[in-house]
């Protein structure tokens, strides 16, 4: 990981360091600065990756050993760039006062310079990088330049094919914003609701479709579709909600993805996603068809055709889901220190599995370049 300047990371999150130190405490929780709660959390995939990083070479910290940090980057298998750049768009974006350009904009430009100015970059063309740009928006001037690194993604949703893509990038599940509940969740004839949305009913591009469905079923009886937002007490009883539903609806909106899978999954209400093309975190390890409902789009605007697929869904066959969600949901949460199979390990385990056909591909690429040095020499 670069020793990046705290501009780039904590310095965002109003740390200042004292005696030139590049990086916060991790042993001691009060020097650590928190991070913004509300939507903001949602994207803050870099600063627990971060963190977890840190605390790989601070002695007493019990976390997993799935990844450590070194000092000589001839020995990672990946190379991490600290910058929170969600984090830096959701506060930074926007040009202030006096200023020409936004911070946002200004650290994006200092990264693709530090980076290419760096006989590690220089070495594999940024291929052997990790970078986070979580936030659909963040990282939208340097994308193109650092494109041949590996980003750490919600979807794919704003990103060209040769940007960014499944067969090179990481999918990671936002971190969700409602509280986990317990284990011993509402069982199928405890959750009065069928079908469960709330949220921002009229969007562009994809999600078109969220108005569509709000019309066909804004009079079912027993679903639950209205329009809600973070503000007041709108997370508390949207959790409420959730865990009173037998399914909860994860509708494309202005992009693929959004945190209310991940909400639905921590309490344990059966995901019903209709997102034709959403990419899901750590599906080559995970069958979501275990724990979800899968509706293509051109379907679920047939007129009853939802409220019948629910409906035919029995409590055996429902039970088997909730009761999968509970195994899993372990993998879909944040946390430091971070814990064995946790998000923070998963998306690391993730990684590496892509570090094995990064290697193929850079030594395939070396076949013949040393022979041509060669020639070029004699």
């Amino acid at each position: 990981m670069y020793d990046l300047p705290p501009e780039f990371h904590f310095g965002l999150l109003g740390w200042r360091r004292k005696s030139n130190r590049t990086w916060p405490s991790v042993d001691n929780p009060g020097d650590i600065p928190p991070y913004p709660g509300g939507l903001n959390l949602q994207h803050s995939i870099e600063y627990w990756l971060t963190l977890d990083l840190l605390s790989s070479t601070t002695p007493g910290i019990m976390r997993p050993c799935t990844v450590v940090r070194v000092k000589n980057s001839t020995e990672a298998d990946v190379i991490f760039v600290p910058f929170f750049s969600s984090l830096s768009y959701n506060r930074y974006s926007k040009v202030q006062g006096k200023e020409k350009v936004s911070v946002d904009k200004m650290l994006q430009g200092k990264l693709v310079e530090f980076l290419r100015g760096r006989d590690e970059w220089r070495r594999t063309r940024g291929k052997d990088h990790v970078i986070v740009a979580h936030h659909p928006n963040s990282l939208l001037d340097a994308r193109k330049k650092l494109g041949s690194a590996t980003f750490v993604l919600a979807d794919f949703g704003r990103y060209p094919k040769e940007i960014a893509n499944i067969e090179k990038d990481i999918i990671a599940p936002y971190k969700h914003v409602v509280r986990t509940i317990s284990s011993r969740s509402a069982s199928f004839e405890k959750r009065p609701i069928l079908a469960y949305f709330q949220g921002a009913i009229y969007r562009k591009d994809g999600g078109v479709i969220r108005q569509e469905l709000y019309y066909l079923l804004k009079d079912e009886k027993d679903v639950h579709f209205a329009f809600g937002s973070v503000k007041g007490n709108g997370v508390h009883k949207a959790g409420q909600g959730m865990a009173s539903s037998k399914f909860c609806l994860n509708i494309a909106g202005d992009t693929p993805s959004s945190n209310r899978l991940f909400d639905a999954i921590v309490n344990h209400c059966v995901p019903v996603i209709i997102s034709d093309e959403i990419e899901l975190p750590f599906e080559d390890v995970l069958d979501y068809s275990e724990f979800c409902v899968f509706v293509r789009a051109a379907d679920a605007v047939k007129r009853g055709f939802l409220v019948k697929l629910l409906r035919g869904i029995g409590k055996d066959k429902w039970t088997r889901m909730w009761t999968r969600l509970k195994q899993i949901v372990q993998h879909f949460e944040y946390q430091y220190p971070s814990k064995p199979g946790d998000a923070v390990d998963m998306i690391w385990e993730a990684i590496h599995r892509k570090t094995s056909s990064m290697r193929n591909k850079l030594h395939r690429n070396k076949r013949y370049r040393r022979s041509e040095l060669f020639a070029k020499g004699n």
